[in-house]
């Protein structure tokens, strides 16, 4: 999806998304000792917010100028300091081994342009840096719920670990989240990639 398309969606008061950060984001890096961090196509802020919160010296990069504005209002009201960057991830050169935690939540794009917007993220991640993506997964198509409805957009927890060759994966897997719509309360199916960089 384009830049005035996600500018359009973000052009509201209320947040898109809910504030709290993503539940995986927190459970995969809550034990890391802060450091310096990276997310990547952030859009409305919530999990670099949080890893703010929680000591680290964050990144967030997106190019919806819409989404870094209600990014730095979120920023703002919980006390943290967080630097926003307006650049699309497929083409933004991020400094190289600069961070030591790399988080690329639910960005879908076609294979081709996702592999190049990962490949710039790795060149972000810092010796023994942790890199962890996290997306709709191709079988939510089917037997999940919600996210983008464009298999060609969609993928696996094989293809984003073939994706991040190279460096070591230490999880991947799908991982299934409670969604709570006007049918109650049904299931998500997200592919889940940790992986580290060698020293």
């Amino acid at each position: 999806m384009s830049r005035e398309h996600w500018d359009e969606r973000y052009a509201t008061e209320e947040l898109i998304w809910k504030a709290d950060p993503n539940r995986f984001l927190v459970e995969e890096l809550a034990a890391l000792a802060p450091a310096r961090a990276l997310d990547f196509a952030c859009g409305e802020g919530r999990n670099a917010v949080w890893l703010a919160s929680k000591g680290w010296q964050v990144t967030g990069v997106d190019f919806s100028r819409a989404g870094l504005a209600k990014a730095q209002r979120l920023a703002t009201e919980r006390g943290v300091e967080v630097t926003w960057v307006e650049a699309d991830v497929v083409e933004w050169h991020p400094p190289p081994a600069s961070f030591d935690a790399v988080t690329v939540m639910y960005l879908h794009l076609p294979a081709e342009q996702r592999r190049r917007a990962l490949g710039r993220a790795v060149e972000a991640l810092a010796p023994g840096g942790v890199i962890l993506v996290v997306g709709h997964d191709a079988t939510n198509l089917v037997h999940g719920t919600g996210g983008p409805q464009d298999p060609a957009v969609l993928f696996g927890p094989d293809e984003l670990a073939e994706d991040l060759a190279g460096l070591h994966i230490e999880r991947a897997e799908r991982v299934t989240r409670a969604v709570v719509n006007e049918a109650g309360e049904v299931t998500a199916i997200d592919a889940l990639v940790r992986a580290v960089r060698a020293l």
